[in-house]
């Protein structure tokens, strides 16, 4: 028998009474931990710029991501427009920083939820919510209605971390796959470069919500990972990263075997060129510290990307909303 996504197991009643609770949250919006408190229900906007519908950017399958979650056929990305963080050097910053434009991409719980459906026909893997964390609340309505439609693969919330709490409390058993971000190990770094005031204790925190609820082994079936946690630490310029914070807590306050993806798809974009220390690549130096301190640590498990990877995961929103990562270019090359 194969696996059955862990929201294929909550009742209606117990699903509904989540959503009960959450409507709540975006009428005085604590949705992420800026908690602006505004009433998203009724058109006022917070740090996100976001309404009470969903905005999607763009939805595609996508083969970039770890080779565990992406499998043959592709992880099933939905990309939300518009972010809770300011990163100055944010790869996707097209979409995540530019809600005038994004706005008109808003749509229903019900087409969100009619998304998902479309990507499991076409044979993904999975369905990867790209930084859903401003969306919580409406995403929850979709998978409820999606799962009721007969969505039945794994969820995987892709995050930048800076998650709330008592919003990942309403997703226990409605996610089988987390995949936050852990961008830095201090708040100061944080706040100069995501314009966020607390972002290492709030993440430390939610971090720790998602092994609660899955902890940091990894349930795969037919060679892919159906239920787990995964922590993506992105090495940047001058340990502006401050890697050895990260490691640190992930080792002594959660578990030497949780699952680390150290990337160093690393460049300067959006506004990086106006911060002198980080408008580089990371250098070979660089990377080799923070595998060091993998070891230094005892964080055996996990994958690492290549050095040379900021090459090859750019994504070009501009150029195309449906094949933004050229995954026709990609899948020709695999069968040639």
């Amino acid at each position: 028998m194969g696996f059955n996504p862990s929201y294929k197991k909550i009742t209606e009643k117990e699903f509904s009474e989540r959503i009960e609770i959450a409507d709540k949250i975006l009428q005085s919006c604590t949705s992420c931990p800026r908690n602006c408190f505004v009433d998203r229900t009724t058109g006022e906007l917070g740090t996100c710029q976001s309404g009470a519908n969903p905005i999607v950017s763009s939805y595609t399958l996508h083969f970039g991501e770890e080779p565990v979650l992406s499998g043959t056929k592709g992880a099933g990305n939905i990309f939300f427009g518009n972010c809770n963080l300011r990163c100055v050097y944010c790869q996707n910053f097209v979409i995540s920083q530019n809600p005038k434009v994004e706005r008109k991409n808003e749509v229903s719980v019900e087409r969100l939820a009619e998304i998902m459906l479309e990507l499991q026909k076409q044979g993904s893997h999975n369905i990867g919510l790209v930084s859903p964390t401003h969306f919580a609340i409406p995403i929850l309505k979709s998978v409820f209605i999606a799962s009721r439609l007969g969505l039945n693969i794994p969820i995987i919330y892709n995050t930048n971390g800076y998650d709330s709490v008592e919003v990942l409390k309403l997703y226990k058993d409605v996610i089988d796959i987390y995949l936050p971000d852990f961008k830095y190990g201090s708040n100061e770094n944080g706040r100069v470069y995501s314009k966020t005031k607390d972002y290492f204790d709030k993440t430390k925190a939610a971090i720790r919500e998602m092994y609660n609820q899955v902890g940091s082994e990894l349930v795969y079936e037919n060679g892919l990972v159906v239920r787990g946690l995964i922590i993506r630490h992105l090495i940047l310029p001058n340990d502006l990263s401050e890697t050895e914070e990260v490691f640190k807590f992930i080792a002594e306050e959660l578990d030497k075997k949780v699952h680390i993806s150290l990337m160093t798809q690393y460049y300067p974009t959006n506004r990086a060129e106006k911060h002198i220390l980080i408008n580089r690549m990371i250098r070979y130096s660089e990377f080799i510290r923070a595998v060091e301190l993998l070891d230094k640590y005892g964080l055996e498990n996990g994958w690492m990307q290549e050095l040379e990877s900021s090459e090859y995961y750019r994504p070009s929103f501009e150029s195309s909303r449906k094949d933004p990562f050229n995954n026709k270019k990609l899948i020709k090359d695999i069968m040639n």
